[in-house]
């Protein structure tokens, strides 16, 4: 093996600030190694990867497993809870319930609601930036990439503008368990009680719109039927708590990874100011290259022979999309961003049956925020001396903050 034994370490500071070194180094010497620490094995070719998201072989379902291991050693507690609600989540699911589920969900997460709420997008994204001041330093995560997405499927969803601060601190306590915070030792803790309150909210709201519907998802949620299959109101509210928590947790890591990189190449910004049009193709690409997941976890269904390893059942698998992404076999200049690439499809949103259901409510948000930054705010910068600071979690990539020096532009007719 040509691995090193700081390549053991996932969540050194090292590998939280540049996963694209720490990874691509491990993606050319050792693409599918076993790291002992984190009993996993880490695969980061793209090839391999791509193969992976399509390979039934490689489960979804973290949630059993673990559940199973707990009881086991008789770790049964208060955050069972928690694992009740996570193994409801789509995201969670393998065939046949898989496919049941998200036949269900789709009939109410539908593209006609996606593509409705593009106008109320950017009023909300107008709204969030009016009060800054003419000229300053505004950090750019607390004052709009969070609450843009946070706003938008709330509202969607149906929660009450009054309602919305709440889901801040559920979302954070939940966030370390779910993306991989394994160095947090009372992650478990803050996760159940956060999960707890959101599940008790949401019993009650799902309550009130089977009562009375409105035009929400709850609403359709609630009333999505397939052939006479519906969902139970045990899956409606585990299918809310994973839009509200991946509804703006993953969009909120695309606007800020995506507005620092656009800060750091002013030409580049200025020539999507210039032609609003470039935005799509330049959101695939900021997804590639710094995109909101570092990697996504699976089980073994089965003993496989892979890439010249032998994977055993139930072993634990990263597979590190960021590694993927920057894959010189498949992408020319890959530590580059080129917004007129045409090459191997990114994986930002994974691949396969398990393909993002959110995947283009994000990028209608992250397109409609930056046409709205652009139009509003000139000079994008970080203040000189400033050091980034990444959350230091196994599966997503995202800032704690992004303070950007501005000045307010002209807004043209």
């Amino acid at each position: 093996m040509n691995r090193s034994a700081r390549h053991e370490e996932l969540l050194s500071e090292e590998a939280v600030r540049d996963p694209y070194t720490f990874f691509g180094e491990l993606r050319e010497t050792e693409p599918v190694a076993y790291n002992q620490r984190y009993r996993s094995w880490v695969i980061t070719r793209y090839s391999d990867v791509s193969a992976a998201f399509k390979d039934p072989r490689f489960g979804s379902d973290r949630i059993t497993p673990y559940v199973e291991q707990r009881r086991a050693q008789g770790r049964q507690d208060a955050s069972d809870a928690v694992f009740d609600i996570l193994s409801d989540w789509l995201v969670f699911k393998d065939p046949p319930d898989h496919g049941r589920l998200r036949r269900l969900v789709n009939r109410a997460f539908t593209p006609r609601a996606v593509q409705q709420m593009e106008g109320r997008i950017e009023e909300i994204a107008e709204e969030l930036l009016a009060d800054l001041p003419s000229e300053g330093v505004a950090d750019l995560i607390k004052e709009f990439a969070y609450p843009l997405p946070a706003i938008v499927i709330a509202e969607m969803l149906g929660v009450p503008a009054s309602d919305r601060g709440l889901f801040k601190q559920w979302s954070d306590d939940l966030g370390a368990l779910v993306f991989g915070g394994l160095e947090d030792e009372g992650r478990h803790e803050r996760a159940t009680g956060g999960m707890l309150e959101l599940v008790e909210y949401l019993t009650e709201l799902i309550d009130r719109y089977t009562q009375e519907p409105a035009d929400n998802l709850i609403s359709a949620l609630t009333r999505s039927r397939d052939e006479g299959d519906a969902l139970s109101q045990s899956e409606v509210v585990a299918t809310c708590t994973l839009l509200l928590f991946g509804g703006h947790e993953t969009t909120t890591n695309l606007i800020g990874n995506s507005l620092l990189a656009l800060a750091e190449r002013p030409e580049l910004r200025e020539e999507l100011t210039a032609d609003p049009d470039l935005l799509r193709p330049a959101v695939e690409e900021l997804l590639r290259f710094d995109g909101p997941a570092k990697a996504v976890v699976r089980v073994m269904v089965d003993d496989i022979a892979f890439a010249g390893r032998q994977l055993q059942r139930n072993d634990r698998v990263f597979l590190v999309t960021a590694a993927a992404n920057r894959d010189p076999r498949e992408f020319s200049r890959p530590d580059e961003i080129d917004i007129r690439r045409d090459e191997a499809q990114h994986l930002g949103f994974g691949l396969g049956a398990h393909y993002c259901l959110g995947a283009p409510l994000a990028r209608m948000e992250a397109v409609v925020a930056l046409r709205v930054i652009f139009r509003h705010l000139a000079e994008l910068r970080l203040p000189d001396g400033h050091d980034l600071h990444w959350h230091p979690v196994l599966l997503n990539r995202g800032l704690a903050e992004l303070p950007l020096a501005y000045r307010r532009s002209e807004v043209r007719a």
